[in-house]
């Protein structure tokens, strides 16, 4: 733990909830940040005012939000891009590889995989005749990494996984996946909307083809807003959409009908097409900074702190929280001997305590707003809807 992360206290301020709530459901939907919530006010405020916005309004958000992202979660900006969702991003992967695979290969994947992070894939398969592989649930002990590594074989085109699975937090380990999967000359795709904000990831280490994640949960983002990483290999690919913006030239408006076919560097190519968001954009600048600021490894240390304390709290309850050398910092997922009771989730919001379920199990996930008086309720919540107490 850095020396930051020991003092990094709760930041409920910087969060509009009120005392009376407890919310441990970041990983569903993150809240936004007050100074977030002002620059998007501010943002629909510009577009009410057209008059007020110059032809470089239209890129110089987009150049910022490069740089804080590379700022925040490491590499250079020119290997970001702005898309507005993660089904985008891997759909995008997917043309890039539809002329690229054939039925002798195969495209790795893990069972009950959110479904941004398996449909795109079902369909490459379908389009190129390659084998979609599953890597299934790991069960006696075992673990997700192992899983995905004994499904990489010669054949193996394309490894697309998480950092964590979205629906309990169990981790895999990217550095041994990343290994074996360069070690066949194979692809590395990274849906981490569940996890990137608040688990670290070495990029330089992992050294991702492509990253995708999703805004609205870890990153703080408001909808409609998420992030897309090409490492250089892939920054002269073909887009999913050929928007003028993403040209060469764009930035001069008197000669957008001189059609370029060269496109701007870097993966600004992938940008999706309005990429001058007045409406989103600020919002997400004003998280990634904040971001940048607390730093994801002090993120990540305050949330296991929280997280390691329930377990422990939970374990006296009767309940199985994921084991803690295979659980992410930021999300805790437990489960119950017995099936968990219907209506157990609607009777925690009553008593204004927030978390998800997920199948037979718990998702837990709070955020930097938590405080130790949240945790109580939650426990107490908890005991007394599973007849605990």
């Amino acid at each position: 733990m850095t020396q930051l992360a020991a003092q990094l206290t709760p930041q409920r301020a910087l969060f509009d909830i009120p005392d009376e709530i407890a919310y441990f459901n970041a990983a569903y939907n993150a809240p936004l940040l007050v100074e977030a919530e002002e620059a998007l006010h501010q943002g629909v405020r510009s577009k009410c005012h057209p008059w007020t916005r110059v032809p470089a309004d239209f890129f110089e958000d987009a150049e910022r939000f490069r740089t804080l992202a590379a700022r925040a979660f490491g590499e250079v900006a020119e290997n970001y891009a702005l898309i507005p969702s993660a089904s985008y991003g891997t759909s995008t992967v997917g043309r890039i590889f539809e002329m690229r695979l054939g039925a002798e290969d195969e495209i790795v994947v893990i069972e009950e995989a959110f479904p941004s992070n398996f449909l795109p894939w079902q369909r490459l398969a379908r389009e190129t005749g390659a084998t979609l592989v599953t890597a299934p649930w790991p069960e006696g002990g075992g673990t997700w990494t192992e899983q995905v590594l004994s499904k990489i074989t010669p054949q193996t085109a394309l490894v697309a996984v998480p950092n964590c699975h979205w629906s309990n937090g169990a981790v895999l380990d990217l550095i041994a996946i990343s290994e074996t999967t360069r070690a066949v000359g194979a692809a590395l795709v990274l849906e981490v909307t569940q996890s990137l904000g608040a688990m670290p990831l070495d990029l330089a280490r992992v050294q991702p083809d492509f990253m995708i994640a999703s805004g609205y949960k870890w990153l703080l983002f408001p909808y409609g807003l998420s992030l897309f990483y090409a490492a250089p290999q892939w920054q002269d690919a073909r887009p999913l959409e050929e928007s003028w913006l993403n040209r060469a030239g764009a930035e001069v408006f008197e000669t957008l009908s001189d059609y370029a076919e060269a496109y701007q560097p870097g993966a600004r190519r992938f940008d999706i097409g309005q990429k001058s968001m007045p409406t989103l954009l600020p919002g997400a600048l004003v998280a990634l900074r904040q971001i940048g600021d607390w730093g994801v490894e002090n993120i990540a240390a305050r949330l296991q702190t929280i997280n390691d304390r329930l377990a422990e709290a939970l374990v006296e309850m009767g309940l199985t929280p994921v084991p803690k050398s295979q659980r992410s910092p930021h999300i805790l997922g437990v489960t119950a001997e017995k099936n968990l009771p219907d209506g157990l989730i609607p009777a925690l919001a009553h008593r204004q305590v927030y978390v998800s379920r997920r199948g037979n199990a718990l998702r837990i996930a709070p955020h930097l707003h938590v405080t130790e008086a949240d945790e109580a309720r939650l426990l107490s919540a908890l005991s007394a809807c599973l007849g605990r107490g």
